[in-house]
């Protein structure tokens, strides 16, 4: 039998259901903004060839492709999509440990800077720039990192711990550093 009339289809689709007490709007082509109690976040998924539109309590992606790649590319838009619903109606919380072993490190948070003074010695503090929309707090060996955008959140994290980065010495006995230890959904 020949395959010569069938026609497939140049793109992929998958919907994701609306979670209850989130606001959605589409902007075409692949724009979207997602409301609820914690807050607004907004994506825009041009790049990715994609095309999202509403349809009763669903969001429709379709990506253009037919390979692993476009499936691929759908499944990541499909759960960002998530995350941010997520993010505005619950939030997302990581903790992180500070660990001392050789020199009494002192962590604050100045304003929209994380400061690290005497990390393992050092005269000069060390600085981690931090966002707007994502809180940090210092309680006694934890540092909490909390937010509603999960990206967001997770670069902040990732930042304090390469900042915190032990260099030049000898990692199996200088174990100084801010480590993460926990990730998870809610914020406390």
């Amino acid at each position: 039998m020949s395959q010569a009339g069938i026609i497939k289809p140049r793109f992929l689709e998958d919907k994701v259901r609306i979670i209850d007490g989130v606001q959605v709007q589409t902007t075409p082509p692949a724009s979207i903004i997602v409301s609820g109690p914690l807050g607004r976040l907004e994506r825009n998924f041009n790049h990715a060839g994609a095309e999202l539109t509403l349809e009763g309590g669903e969001i429709k992606i379709r990506v253009y492709g037919r390979g692993r790649k476009a499936l691929a590319r759908l499944g990541t838009i499909k759960k960002h999509i998530k995350n941010m619903m997520t993010g505005v109606t619950q939030g997302f919380t990581y903790k992180m440990k500070i660990v001392q072993s050789h020199f009494p490190m002192n962590v604050k948070v100045q304003g929209n800077r994380l400061v690290v003074e005497n990390f393992t010695g050092e005269k000069n503090p060390r600085i981690i720039e931090l966002p707007q929309n994502v809180k940090v707090e210092v309680r006694g060996d934890d540092v909490v990192v909390k937010g509603i955008d999960k990206d967001l959140v997770g670069l902040v994290a990732g930042r304090i711990e390469a900042g915190t980065r032990v260099k030049e010495k000898d990692l199996r006995k200088f174990l100084d550093g801010i480590y993460l230890y926990e990730k998870k959904v809610g914020m406390d």
